[in-house]
């Protein structure tokens, strides 16, 4: 398989001085180039046309900077990743976009790896080609979070158990066990992958005789040295995602028709058939079928579609979000391949290539003017139209007009309040939605000493916010955001330090003792 050619290139092609047949004689030159242009595009996009972040991509910086395991929702790798890229940079503009990029060319690097041990080089890299046309490669990946964090998890987790599967040696297994560890604090939905993973593992004879040495219990026992601290700080916490969880999928439910998921599953994919159609793969071929090995098969679909196939039956009965599937198709054009790949040739493979590129760069640029026409033409406020910068300016000067000492906690609207700490140059800790269960971190004694600046949309003080605020002066400022719609108006209260704070809101913690 590892020099397959492919079907209708000639010798004389090969051996030309011309860019492409080079570029086929040696994969990971294309591959790199894939991964730069799709590095290139998506960092610089949104960079410069989104004013703040995504809605998600602020939360994770906000979190981040506490450096917890776990927070009521997910674990928090996402979190110390944007955190880190911060420290390493020291920008919020930029900094994030790249290192999703990173994670996605990645990914797109381990499904060739796995690829090319199943199908030979050739395929591996037009199975990789295929993934830029699949939506879910391009268009939602400024918004970094838990899910676009596990993509390259769960292909590592794909390739690495395969090859120990295969008879790999015991590396490979300390390897996958590491690997399924930690992409358990990307999203405990990796687990989904790893139940299939194992039921493949007891099905298929060649892998289960592996059973029979030590290294794949090795494995397991790296796998729960790594993930045990993660299922403590769980505990800790009452298993507070689980009833997140729950409130989101009654919210999806109420909110979503029950073929919402599998629609944008299907929508998502679409790209990925037309471009099936334009490089010519979908058309019979003379060319004689090369047989792939039945095991690669069953591997493939059961790996590749088989937990988004049981995520897609599941959302008919309860509320899934439509992004959870993202890190499910990791595989689909390895197994796209699998089938098709007798039909690969010089002209199949250059209409790949072209259709990747095209599909980045135009998808980029659709990117670009749908969001600054939303932001500046529609005045539609989506979550990266908002004035970050400003409003983090205006915190900071609100509350040293105000309080002595640096700005050490934003509250009130949790949404704005992130974004007036986000880039606050004392960089203050968020207390999410004014709950310690949900912010840990706030306690008391770190109120009364450091006091808290309130921050919430609008001119009026919200009822929620009344009793923290009694009569303090509230500061209402307004910030242009679009070039047609009318400013928004933001609202600021200094809490001093010293202050007496709501008894039921704080001490919530004692209804949890384990948090």
């Amino acid at each position: 398989m590892d020099g397959w050619a492919p079907a209708g290139l000639t010798a004389a092609g090969l051996d030309s001085s011309s860019v492409w047949p080079g570029l086929l004689r040696h994969p990971w030159y294309l591959l790199a180039l894939l991964c730069l242009v799709q590095i290139l595009c998506w960092t610089a996009v949104p960079a410069l046309i989104d004013p703040a972040p995504p809605g998600d991509v602020v939360e994770g910086f906000m979190w981040g900077r506490e450096w917890v395991l776990l927070t009521y929702k997910h674990p928090q790798l996402p979190g110390w990743l944007l955190e880190t890229s911060h420290l390493l940079t020291g920008s919020f503009r930029w900094p994030q976009y790249l290192v999703a990029q990173l994670t996605i060319s990645s990914t797109f690097v381990l499904v060739y790896l796995l690829a090319r041990d199943m199908l030979g080089q050739s395929r591996a890299l037009a199975a990789v080609l295929l993934m830029p046309s699949v939506y879910f490669f391009g268009w939602p990946t400024p918004q970094f979070n838990h899910d676009y964090a596990q993509m390259p998890f769960w292909a590592a987790i794909c390739w690495l158990l395969w090859r120990a599967g295969r008879g790999g040696g015991p590396g490979w297994w300390l390897a996958l066990g590491l690997v399924s560890g930690v992409g358990l604090y990307a999203k405990f939905s990796t687990g989904l992958l790893l139940a299939f993973g194992a039921l493949w593992l007891l099905r298929d004879a060649r892998a289960r005789s592996r059973l029979a040495t030590p290294w794949p219990w090795l494995g397991l026992a790296v796998f729960l040295a790594v993930a045990t601290p993660l299922a403590i700080a769980l505990y800790r916490i009452d298993f507070l995602p689980l009833t997140y969880f729950a409130a989101r999928d009654q919210w999806v439910t109420e909110h979503r028709a029950r073929l919402y998921y599998i629609g944008v599953q299907m929508a998502g994919l679409s790209g990925l058939l037309l471009v099936l159609a334009i490089s010519g793969l979908l058309r019979r071929s003379t060319a004689p079928e090369v047989p792939v090995e039945r095991s690669i098969l069953v591997y493939l679909v059961w790996m590749g579609f088989g937990p988004a196939t049981l995520i897609m039956v599941a959302s008919l009965f309860t509320g899934t979000g439509e992004s959870w599937g993202a890190p499910m198709y990791n595989l689909v054009g390895v197994t796209v391949l699998a089938f098709l790949g007798h039909r690969l040739g010089a002209i199949e493979m250059r209409r790949l290539a072209i259709c990747a590129f095209l599909c980045i760069i135009t998808i980029s640029g659709a990117y670009a003017a749908l969001r600054w026409t939303g932001c500046n033409v529609r005045g539609r406020l989506d979550a990266v139209c908002w004035p970050a910068e400003p409003i983090a300016d205006e915190a900071e000067a609100v509350w040293h007009a105000a309080a002595p000492g640096r700005l050490d906690i934003v509250g009130g609207d949790t949404q704005v309040a992130m974004l007036a700490g986000l880039n606050a140059y004392d960089k203050p800790s968020i207390f999410t939605d004014l709950d310690t269960r949900f912010a840990p971190w706030i306690t008391r004694q770190r109120l009364r000493d450091h006091g808290m600046l309130m921050v919430w949309p609008g001119h009026d003080v919200p009822p929620q916010l009344r009793t923290w605020l009694g009569n303090l002066p509230v500061k209402t400022v307004l910030f242009n955001w679009s070039r047609t719609a009318p400013p928004l108006a933001i609202s600021f209260a200094a809490i001093p330090p010293g202050t007496l704070y709501p008894q039921l809101a704080v001490d919530s913690r004692a209804r949890h003792p384990r948090n």
